[in-house]
């Protein structure tokens, strides 16, 4: 049995969720609405503020979905109530953002400044030069976002510089060993 699949989500005040008869389901709150469309073999039931979803049968992919589906459901929930936040830090002597309107400018030692320009129902905040988070309320728009900032400088195994998530351990490798006399 799916113990993630068979909690109900509960539904905060002051959110809306429709569930057309294809499965498509639009969640609707205060920071906004989004959309997605689940399996048709999923029985999504609403009843006294909680939202439970149901399998058909047994099956593998049934119970490989069973989980996924209100796992889903539950991350548009929390999206329009809360939104999602994903935190990065930048090290490295010169290495540093600004703002450009909505534009994020990574000054990260190459020749050139690079200028991300956030998707939609992204934005990006800075706390300092080397503090930079990316906000939405879809959680996988917040996350890619996130890594594309990061592709940009990846942190390098030597020194430690470059672009990282807050918390991140970058596994550190030894240098050159000295030439013996």
């Amino acid at each position: 049995m799916s113990r993630i699949g068979l909690r109900p989500i509960p539904i905060p005040a002051g959110v809306d969720i429709q569930i057309a008869d294809d499965n498509r389901v639009t969640v609707k709150g205060p920071k906004g609405q989004l959309d997605a469309r689940f399996d048709q073999d999923m029985r999504l039931s609403r009843e006294n503020g909680t939202l439970s979803v149901a399998r058909p049968d047994n099956e593998r992919a049934h119970r490989s979905l069973h989980g996924l589906t209100r796992t889903l459901i539950s991350n548009m929930v929390v999206g329009v109530t809360d939104g999602y936040k994903k935190d990065l830090e930048i090290q490295g002597v010169g290495y540093r953002a600004a703002m450009d309107g909505k534009v994020l400018v990574l000054s990260l030692g190459y020749s050139h400044p690079v200028r991300m320009e956030p998707p939609e129902g992204i934005s990006y905040t800075l706390d300092g030069i080397t503090r930079v988070s990316v906000v939405g309320i879809d959680k996988q728009a917040v996350g890619e976002e996130a890594a594309r900032i990061r592709r940009v400088r990846p942190p390098e195994p030597y020194k430690g510089k470059g672009v990282r998530y807050t918390g991140e351990q970058v596994r550190r490798k030894a240098g050159k060993a000295g030439k013996a006399k």
